[in-house]
């Protein structure tokens, strides 16, 4: 009994001499260890005569009890220690002043997208939206882009896989918002097509468009927003007038100066790209390419549901986010989607 007191004894002395975990481990494999001092003992019952065990088993167990209990203490001890010297490591000085709450806002081509919207909405413009996983046929079909153009091309449009993997040559992410023209010419003349007069049809296609190309000037993923006025002797004369007009409302001022360069797209004819040069500032007397446009292809409204016999119309794309560096004085696209706050927090 004496022995077993001694080794009690020893056991808290040295699970109090542990001043880590690991080190507390160590200890108690040395007494309740597989090949630990109590261990050995328990099972050196065995040995004994039959009067003895019940006496000597009961000595040990209390003596194994104790050990334990001065383990557990311990293992408690180590661990508020462990808590303490946290807390006191994260504590805060509540004297210091209060950090100030930075206050959110909008991205700058969110900034951008919303003033286009009202100017276009301030002229009769309604905005649509569609999908941004399209069918071949709405991205390019339907906009009379032939079957071996090269912007059918992976190398220049985003085509999604099948559950085997396997590229899926009629679903793809949209290239450009222009299938909403489609889809919102179809869904005009399934509502108004029965009346000898419909109604014009007046829409921007503003959202997110895909493109495999990233430097720059492009990312894979940028934004553009497409416009569309369809109606009676529609003609490029009021193509020139409302994207003239749009131009200088935008940029807030009437110094500058917009051409229109014949030019070729699949959807349009005539068609032509939109140059603008500012009178003043750094950019004064540089032309500088903003948009695409043209009159809508004949072909582009029949797959519509119109009739390009009674109407006409013209259609546009430019692109958000290079209006919104022309308007900030930004040279590189990729610093809008890079997250970096210290370049979004200017736009406050």
């Amino acid at each position: 009994m004496d022995n077993l007191d001694t080794l009690v004894a020893q056991a808290t002395a040295d699970f109090a001499a542990a001043v880590e975990p690991a080190k507390l481990e160590e200890a108690k494999a040395r007494y309740l260890g597989k090949e630990g001092a109590l261990t050995v003992l328990l099972k050196g019952l065995g040995k004994l005569p039959p009067e003895e065990k019940k006496s000597a088993g009961a000595a040990i167990n209390i003596a194994k009890q104790a050990v334990e209990a001065a383990l557990a203490a311990r293992r408690e001890a180590l661990r508020l220690a462990q808590l303490e010297a946290q807390l006191a490591a994260e504590a805060l000085d509540v004297t210091l002043p209060g950090r100030g709450q930075t206050r959110g806002a909008l991205h700058p081509v969110t900034r951008s997208l919303e003033r286009i919207e009202q100017l276009f909405r301030s002229i009769g413009f309604e905005v649509a939206d569609g999908p941004e996983i399209e069918g071949d046929w709405h991205n390019f079909t339907a906009l009379n882009t032939p079957e071996k153009h090269p912007a059918r091309s992976m190398h220049d449009t985003f085509y999604l896989l099948d559950a085997q993997g396997r590229v899926q040559e009629d679903v793809l992410l949209r290239t450009h918002t222009s299938p909403v023209q489609i889809r919102y010419m179809q869904a005009h003349v399934a509502q108004y097509g029965h009346l000898d007069a419909m109604p014009e049809i007046r829409v921007i296609a503003p959202g997110r468009v895909y493109r495999v190309d990233s430097d720059a000037t492009h990312s894979p993923m940028f934004h553009q927003v497409e416009g569309l006025w369809v109606g009676e002797n529609v003609s490029f004369a009021d193509l020139k007038g409302v994207i003239g007009d749009f131009l200088r409302r935008f940029f807030e001022s009437d110094d500058l100066k917009v051409r229109f360069r014949p030019s070729f797209f699949p959807f349009t004819e005539p068609s032509a790209e939109i140059d603008v040069a500012f009178m003043s500032g750094p950019l004064e007397g540089r032309w500088l390419e903003i948009a695409g446009c043209g009159m809508v292809h004949p072909n582009v409204l029949r797959f519509g549901g119109i009739d390009p016999e009674k109407y006409t119309g013209f259609a546009f794309g430019m692109g958000p986010d290079r209006l919104t560096m022309l308007r900030y004085g930004i040279n590189d696209l990729r610093l809008f989607f890079e997250g970096d706050l210290r370049f979004l927090s200017q736009f406050r």
